[in-house]
């Protein structure tokens, strides 16, 4: 008996509320088999705002956000 025939076999057995969640979880496998598609980067998922944003604007930004952080906490 294959894997097929014995999963089938079991199917059979389970009553109907049992077998509706054997086959949420196989539809839930089998998403989870899919292919994802590839991750964008952040200057990707913002080129369409047409902001230029460059290295020293985010160290700016940086420092104007932490400047105030109190040391003894760290």
């Amino acid at each position: 008996m294959n894997i097929e025939q014995a999963v089938l076999e079991k199917l059979r057995q389970l009553p109907v509320d049992k077998q509706q969640e054997l086959l949420d979880f196989v539809e839930f496998l089998y998403q989870k088999m899919q292919a994802k598609p590839p991750l964008r980067s952040v200057r990707g998922l913002c080129a369409d705002l047409k902001v230029d944003i460059t290295e020293e604007d985010i160290a700016l930004a940086r420092k104007e956000m932490w400047g105030n952080f109190p040391r003894e906490i760290v």
